[in-house]
């Protein structure tokens, strides 16, 4: 299965483990970003959100910094075959893990030392904090998401996009759209965002037009988008504007397809 291809099983959770279904009508949309989103709804398997354990999700979403699926998932199984357990608590043991070990079970993620660092201080304060990652799952989950998001954003190596991950995957919680390279780019040449929007302008944008029940849909399914259509260097229009299913809606801010050009949307300011 390629990293574009749907899974068999819905890993997020589904409704089962907390998460929330809805429905996508572009007909109905109240702004142009929640028509994008719900055209993606159309495109796209219409995912629901959390159930995951946070802690999990935690190491999961830090592994995947600066890297694809494909290379994060292999370090993602093969820490949790040799850290956790039914029996085990996964911020005990990586806590307790030797640094270089660790290093080398979650090396196909790349910056395998460094995530190996942030792994075992971040489960260090898990501990320290709320004294077992099933704590730690019940504080993601119970408090107000805006106190969960300040206090992961606490923690040296925890930026904005791990914690609305966590937020969005472990708490299932409704408007959260975390900001990947792919969101960030898509949503400011669409027109969405300010050309010169920062990752935090972003969010604070989709988050206001975007309605909460959409949100986490939003932000798997332009990761998807971004992938198959709005690719960095050669979008789909570039060559053939009815190649992307989102042309209409959109303003191709910093795409030249007269000149074959693109360039980051901020560079249009200049």
């Amino acid at each position: 299965m390629s990293e574009d291809d749907e899974p068999a099983v819905n890993i997020s959770g589904g409704v089962e483990g907390g998460g929330a279904a809805t429905e996508f009508d572009p007909a109905t949309a109240d702004t142009r970003a929640e028509e994008i989103v719900d055209r993606l709804g159309e495109l796209y398997w219409q995912k629901t959100y959390g159930g995951q354990d946070a802690f999990t999700c935690l190491v999961r979403t830090i592994l995947s910094q600066n890297t694809s699926d494909k290379a994060s998932q292999p370090a993602h199984d093969a820490l949790i075959d040799r850290y956790d357990g039914p029996d085990i608590d996964l911020a005990e043991s990586l806590a307790a893990a030797e640094q270089s070990r660790l290093a080398e079970t979650i090396s196909s993620a790349g910056l395998y030392n460094q995530k190996s660092e942030v792994l075992i201080r971040t489960a260090e304060w898990v501990l320290e904090e709320f004294g077992s990652a099933a704590a730690f799952d019940a504080f993601v989950k119970d408090e107000e998401p805006a106190e969960v998001r300040d206090t992961l954003l606490s923690v040296r190596g925890v930026g904005p996009k791990t914690a609305d991950c966590v937020l969005l995957f472990a708490g299932g919680r409704g408007g959260v759209f975390p900001v990947d390279t792919h969101v960030h780019r898509i949503y400011r040449r669409t027109g969405i965002a300010p050309a010169d929007a920062d990752h935090e302008g972003v969010r604070a944008v989709l988050e206001r037009k975007v309605p909460a029940a959409k949100c986490g849909f939003g932000h798997t399914a332009t990761i998807q988008f971004g992938r198959e259509y709005c690719t960095a260097r050669k979008p789909a229009c570039l060559e053939d504007p009815d190649a992307c299913p989102m042309a209409d809606v959109c303003d191709q801010v910093g795409v030249y397809p007269a000149t074959s050009e693109v360039v980051d949307p901020a560079a249009t300011l200049e």
